[in-house]
């Protein structure tokens, strides 16, 4: 059995039982002098050596952090959920009289981490963990790795409330019983931090936030045509010229610090650098590596947005570059990450027009020269030790032939996950069409004086809005058949492992850190929930909306009282009121 990442327990009537694991209505209190006690099978007292790659990390190390982090949270934590019991109801247990209370978590590991534990490909280190809360204030946790004791010990910290009398934290479910593991090894968020720049501190936040929410990915989507915010020591002209202001890129050590915070989260930090196209800013550094650069005004010609221009296919120095540009970036990558994305999406043909090294908008002239350049940067990639991603475009739309290692991340249709599963790769899925985040806020580019207006009412490119119930309506095997062989959309079932999971979206060409919280949450938790658990009940039926608007009403409080600016789920009224706010069928 499994446990739904929002809380089921929220929800759940009380003794009840369901697929995902089962709960009392008996109360039990946190002893504020609570400890902690963690042991790794075959090791005493949870001590580990070293973990190979940092000095510091080891699997002791890692879960001490997340216990501090636990304990932290649940004395902390403020959150109240007056807003979905009725009005003005004394829906709290007694504050005085005799109470039962947990003193002691005891933490088992029943596995030695590997060194993958820091850095895993997709499903190399298990998430799988159970947790017990006894009616007697017995708490026991177990986990084969250290990151099944995080994922643990954050639900944990979920099943809690602070009482509105004395500033007590207590649990109504007991007994509790968990038996917990995600359905998907890849779960994660893209975040554009090239088109508007995100502080370091911010990112931190992000990963945070992304833990709480059991996502393991974050993938940064690190350079664009527009900004390049990281600092390349080798070519520091990069930076100095490429990021929007002095001090608006990331160090090194900034970088670094960014992947360890995500390691000791059981988050892996990835970088992408997207290539050959999107690239136009290199050239305010390096102007002759740079073909179409920023062409007024028809720049739709040669590029998906605004600037225009993409690196030479044919050019010796834009090989040179390359090579200066990956041994100074990628060994500084691959201690924290298993994977690095060398992008590919979006390659304008005609941009090479314009390229004195190839003079032509011919695929047939210019597949050949994507291919050579792909291997070439994929071969930096393996000798760092890392496993390269690319988007669907290079495998789809170009035809490249593509080591079998290669991670291919699609985002134009579900049908293009089962197309690339055909050709026996690796996917995440991601179909903009539900998990865009920074879609329906309107269109970013101004329209250019009319008679005629014909951009009104000025949408977006991928318009609507993707409201939560949409995303939790996707799942990376939306669509797919593993029966029906003459669907286009076939695959065989034992393929199905080629699906890794898939990561939910967020372009910021109208996002930067004031409105990132309230865009991104809470519909990216929808997301989550479904690459953790799915979006399927136990029967193979669609679960139903309306329990899971109300587990993600509870969630988004919590996040709030934690500090995340998350969006509304529902209005006060609706969540009080016990049938909820249902749409009556008629409309």
């Amino acid at each position: 059995m499994t446990w739904s990442l929002l809380l089921c327990a929220d929800i759940a009537p009380a003794s009840s039982e369901t697929a995902y694991g089962k709960h009392g209505d008996s109360v039990v209190w946190l002893d504020r002098d609570l400890t902690f006690q963690y042991a790794i099978t075959n090791q005493f007292n949870g001590t580990s050596n070293p973990l190979p790659n940092l000095n510091t990390a080891s699997s002791y190390a890692i879960v001490q952090a997340a216990i501090q982090r636990a304990q932290e949270r649940l004395l902390n934590d403020t959150f109240i959920p007056w807003k979905f019991h009725p009005r003005h109801s004394d829906f709290e247990p007694a504050a005085n009289g005799t109470k039962v209370f947990i003193k002691n978590v005891t933490i088992q590991q029943n596995e030695t981490d590997s060194a993958a534990v820091l850095k895993p490909l997709a499903g190399e280190v298990s998430e799988k963990y159970t947790l017990s809360i006894s009616t007697s204030g017995t708490v026991a946790i177990t986990a084969i790795s250290s990151i099944g004791i995080l994922r643990a010990l954050d639900t944990f910290t979920q099943l809690f409330y602070q009482h509105s009398t004395n500033l007590s934290v207590y649990c109504p479910y007991a007994p509790v019983s968990i038996i917990d593991a995600p359905k998907f090894a890849h779960r994660g968020l893209n975040m554009d931090v090239a088109r508007n720049y995100y502080p370091p501190s911010f990112i931190l936040h992000t990963i945070d936030v992304l833990a709480w929410n059991k996502f393991n990915r974050l993938h940064l989507h690190a350079t664009d045509a527009q900004s390049w915010p990281l600092d390349i020591p080798a070519l520091p002209e990069l930076s100095t010229r490429g990021a929007y202001r002095k001090g608006l890129s990331y160090s090194p050590q900034q970088l670094a610090d960014i992947q360890e915070y995500g390691m000791y989260r059981g988050v892996q930090v990835h970088i992408e650098i997207d290539m050959p196209g999107h690239t136009s800013v290199i050239a305010l550094a390096y102007p002759d590596l740079i073909t179409a650069y920023n062409i007024q005004p028809n720049w739709s010609t040669y590029a998906a947005e605004p600037p225009s221009g993409s690196l030479k296919l044919n050019s010796s120095a834009v090989y040179d570059f390359l090579g200066t540009l990956w041994e100074d970036l990628l060994p500084r990558l691959s201690p924290y990450s298993a994977y690095f994305h060398t992008g590919g999406d979006e390659v304008n043909v005609n941009a090479y027009s314009l390229d004195d090294t190839v003079r032509s908008n011919q695929s047939s002239v210019v597949q050949p020269l994507i291919q050579t350049f792909v291997n070439y940067n994929h071969d930096y990639v393996r000798a760092a030790g890392m496993t390269p991603i690319v988007w669907e475009e290079m495998l789809l739309d170009w035809n490249l032939t593509l080591g079998s290692d290669v991670v291919v991340q699609t985002w134009l249709s579900d049908e293009s996950v089962a197309k690339v599963v055909q050709k026996g790769h690796k996917v995440l899925a991601g179909n903009y069409n539900y998990w865009y985040l920074d879609c329906g806020h309107g269109a970013w580019v101004d329209p250019p004086p009319s008679p005629t207006n014909p951009y009104y009412p000025y949408n977006d490119y991928c318009t609507p809005l993707k409201n939560w119930h949409l995303i939790y309506t996707q799942s990376p095997f939306a669509s797919l058949s593993t029966t029906n062989t003459s669907s286009a959309a076939y695959i065989s079932p034992s393929s199905l492992d080629l699906i890794l999971g898939g990561e939910v979206h967020i372009w910021s060409e109208k996002t930067d850190p004031v409105n990132f919280d309230a865009v991104v949450w809470p519909r990216a938790a929808a997301a989550a929930e479904v690459l953790w658990s799915g979006n399927l009940d136990a029967e193979g039926q669609n679960r139903s909306l309306v329990e899971v608007g109300r587990r993600l009403g509870v969630w988004r409080e919590r996040m709030v009282n934690r500090g995340v600016g998350a969006g509304v789920v529902q209005m006060v009224w609706c969540t009080q009121d016990e049938r909820g706010c249902v749409a009556d069928g008629l409309g």
